[in-house]
């Protein structure tokens, strides 16, 4: 599974970039992947994710767009 995937997991509510790169590390460990990644390509995920128009940042806080 792709790092930007793990990460809409982590927004199921919105979450600031620290608290979602917090949720991820642990989700990650308890998932069973222990390849570390690091904060930078943890950034870069966020970006792609930002450039396809599904997480935004409003302030503070990121914010998955809804599939409905």
């Amino acid at each position: 599974m792709s790092v930007a995937a793990q990460i809409l997991i982590q927004l199921g509510q919105p979450a600031t970039v620290s608290q979602t790169w917090g949720r991820l590390q642990e989700w990650r460990a308890a998932n069973n992947h222990h390849q570390p990644i690091t904060f930078g390509w943890f950034v870069l995920a966020l970006d792609v994710l930002y450039m396809l128009g599904v997480v935004w940042l409003d302030g503070e806080v990121l914010n998955r767009k809804s599939v409905s």
